[in-house]
């Protein structure tokens, strides 16, 4: 127990100084944003005061455009084209560095809150306190991550592994059949073709559960989509997904984060009404905005006290509060015996190059 104690207080050490020194190599960089935003507002600010010039030179000799030298007309407008282009340069710096800006401050915000968290791991830690609020987050993290294994080895026991005994039943039967009656055989083993397709099709979706690997490779809204079209069939339950806004790729760990968090929410709101009287309906809206993105789950299911969420809804639900705290949102809960429920939840929104994905936006 020791030994695990102090190999968990390592590792988090561990981490912990990864933060700090991404940390500092973030307030290092933001510094320097700043520094060249600062530089180039000044090379701004002499451009527009060159092109104001140029603007009423030009206009001087539009009004004397009959006895103006040939060369004075070119060379005033070559002048305001040249001024113009890199007021368009300029400008563009500009809003780069400023998107640059804003991307390091939010990661720099998201840091400082993680450094702080594991600071207050540390201090409950040395303090003896183990039912800290480090600790509680902690215990809900290995909690959920057990609660899904034993969903997917519940499941894998009574679907895969059921029907993998079943083929072995199947093929022996289908052996001792080919000289007794080679029809029956062979109608045994299209059987077996059938339930080996349908197991196959179980498995990849386990897969799927587990880590779709499309989420990678396309990103969260394609991923979302493909899964609510799958989960519609698997369910038969009505899900219908709206995406507003343009969509693109984000980091990945905020991918990661917002399908984990729908996927959990489509899966309490399906198995807590799976005997509800009404047909279950359920909606998932996502808004996409520049610097924050909005998701909703709603459905028209039994609902639940929110003074007193069941232990089956409440760590799911408590994981992806947690989370969403820690990227600097809000999770909000609307639900009431008999009335349904909506999960609304927000987060800042982080663009990636899609040169570094590799894809176009």
């Amino acid at each position: 127990m020791e030994n695990q104690d102090s190999n968990s207080e390592n590792a988090r050490n561990e981490m912990q100084h990864e933060i700090q020194d991404e940390l500092e190599q973030a307030r290092r960089s933001l510094k320097e944003v700043s520094l060249m935003l600062e530089q180039s507002q000044a090379e701004l600010n002499k451009l527009t005061q060159r092109n104001s010039g140029i603007t009423g030179h030009l206009q001087q000799i539009q009004a004397q455009i009959e006895s103006a030298p040939r060369a004075d007309i070119l060379n005033a407008y070559n002048a305001a084209l040249d001024v113009q282009q890199r007021l368009l340069v300029m400008r563009g710096q500009m809003e780069k560095l400023q998107g640059d800006q804003a991307t390091l401050q939010r990661w720099i915000a998201l840091l400082t809150r993680a450094n702080g968290y594991f600071n207050q791991v540390s201090e409950s830690s040395q303090a003896g306190h183990a039912n800290g609020s480090g600790s509680a987050i902690l215990e809900m993290v290995i909690n959920g991550q057990e609660s899904v294994r034993q969903r997917l080895s519940r499941e894998m026991h009574d679907g895969p592994a059921q029907a993998l005994s079943n083929f072995i039943v199947q093929t022996e039967i289908a052996t001792r059949l080919f000289d007794i009656d080679p029809e029956k055989a062979k109608d045994e083993l299209h059987n077996l073709r059938t339930a080996a397709m349908s197991t196959f099709q179980k498995v990849r979706s386990f897969i799927f559960e587990l880590r779709p690997m499309m989420l990678d490779d396309l990103g969260l809204f394609p991923t979302l989509k493909r899964y609510v079209d799958a989960l519609k069939e698997q369910s038969g339950v009505e899900i219908s997904l709206r995406i507003k806004g343009q969509e693109r790729r984000l980091e990945p760990y905020l991918e990661v984060m917002i399908f984990r968090a729908v996927q959990e929410l489509l899966g309490n709101a399906i198995r807590h009404n799976q005997d509800h009287p009404v047909k279950i309906q359920i909606s998932v809206q996502i808004t996409i905005e520049d610097t924050l993105i909005l998701i909703a789950v709603a459905d028209n299911g039994r609902g639940f006290d929110q003074d007193s969420i069941a232990e089956s809804h409440g760590l799911g639900l408590k994981l992806i509060r947690e989370r969403v705290d820690m990227l600097g949102g809000v999770l909000r809960i609307d639900s009431s015996i008999g009335q349904g429920s909506k999960i609304t939840f927000q987060v800042p929104c982080l663009e990636i190059e899609s040169k570094d994905m590799g894809i176009n936006n």
